[in-house]
């Protein structure tokens, strides 16, 4: 493991960067499908100074059934560039409802070349608990220029995780709740089997956060929540969850260990589960 650039930034250090001219600052709040209100309203109620909406679902390939699946590098560029971002920006991400789509943000910038990017720690939880300020409406970001190249090395698709049931070159770590995990509980989408991808770990995303600040656990909790599990951490690793986005909580506490190299399987779930698709396992790891 090598060491790295935190991606974390605290409160206090965007409190003071604010006002800089290239440092932009995204609200990618995203809930379940059916849960009210919408992230967006959300946004619209209370976010923070400045902050531009990014949708995950409306930056993503509209050609896919699958929900918010990767666009293409053209697509990723004018809809970062209609935010007001330019390739000289600092972004920063952060999110309203605990660890779950800011990371995916996050993952999204670094897979189409943008490397300064960081995710406010606690997000808007911590932001408000310590009395920030916060404004109310729509954002009108001045359009920018961002020219995206894409890394598929970051992303996974379904056919190469399926080669990977029998080659196991890549450790597979599933996001979502034990529950969903092992079978036990029906999936919020649909139509979707339960149950997981045969061979995979899992470490529930919410175990790598304190749900009272909103704020990332110390590293020595990260590494054991992954070691726990089985998870060797000098060896290839995939990330999964139910559709590609509260995965990225693990791509980022990988990344804060070291483990900077890790893929993102976006379709997760919601690709594998669906009936007529590959093998799947129940009960624990």
């Amino acid at each position: 493991m090598t060491t790295t650039t935190d991606p974390l930034v605290s409160t206090e250090w965007l409190a003071a960067h604010m006002g800089d001219a290239n440092v932009k600052v995204l609200d990618a709040t995203f809930k379940l499908p059916g849960v009210l209100p919408l992230p967006k309203d959300d946004y619209l109620a209370a976010h923070l100074p400045g902050a531009v909406f990014f949708d995950v679902d409306a930056v993503s390939d509209h050609s896919n059934p699958l929900p918010h699946m990767f666009p293409n590098a053209e697509q990723f560029g004018r809809d970062v560039g209609s935010l007001g971002i330019g390739n000289a920006d600092t972004v920063v991400i952060y999110d309203a409802g605990g660890w779950v789509a800011a990371p995916r943000a996050w993952w999204m910038f670094l897979s189409y070349g943008h490397g300064n990017v960081r995710i406010l720690n606690g997000g808007l939880k911590k932001w408000r608990a310590e009395g920030r300020p916060v404004e109310g409406g729509e954002g009108k970001p001045k359009p920018a220029t961002f020219k995206a190249s894409y890394d598929p090395k970051r992303v996974r698709s379904m056919q190469q995780l399926v080669a990977n049931i029998e080659s196991r070159a890549e450790q597979v770590i599933d996001a979502r709740a034990a529950d969903r995990f092992e079978g036990r509980a029906p999936e919020p989408r649909a139509g979707i089997r339960s149950g997981h991808i045969p061979g995979a770990r899992n470490v529930p995303y919410a175990q790598l956060f304190d749900a009272a600040t909103g704020e990332m656990k110390s590293l020595a909790d990260l590494k054991q929540a992954f070691t726990g599990a089985g998870v060797k951490l000098d060896a290839p690793i995939v990330t999964s969850c139910g559709s590609g986005v509260s995965a990225g909580v693990l791509t980022l506490a990988l990344y804060r260990l070291g483990v900077t190299d890790t893929a993102l399987y976006d379709g997760s779930w919601s690709e594998w589960g669906q009936e007529g698709g590959p093998a799947i396992a129940t009960g624990p790891a």
